[in-house]
């Protein structure tokens, strides 16, 4: 698997930084974000559960554009492999 870096947080500090990625093979979106609290998680769960190889994570919306970037490219590759 080789991720293609999208962006990194623009006001990061260095450490634990909310990141992107895509994953041009499979046409994913890879994220690392900061783990979302016990009330965010019970939140989420008014709407389904969250299984053990699922995470809740935040991203801060000044990543909006990063995020886009990285939906572009997802999308460019599931197209990609779509066509053969």
């Amino acid at each position: 698997m080789a991720l293609r870096f999208m962006g990194i947080d623009p006001k990061t500090d260095g450490d634990e930084c909310p990141t992107a990625w895509v994953d041009e093979e499979k046409a994913e979106i890879v994220v690392q974000g900061w783990k979302a609290d016990g009330a965010t998680e019970a939140e989420c769960l008014e709407t389904g559960k969250i299984p053990e190889t699922e995470a809740v994570i935040r991203l801060p919306a000044r990543m909006v554009p990063i995020l886009r970037k990285a939906c572009d490219a997802a999308e460019a590759a599931e197209l990609q492999r779509a066509a053969g």
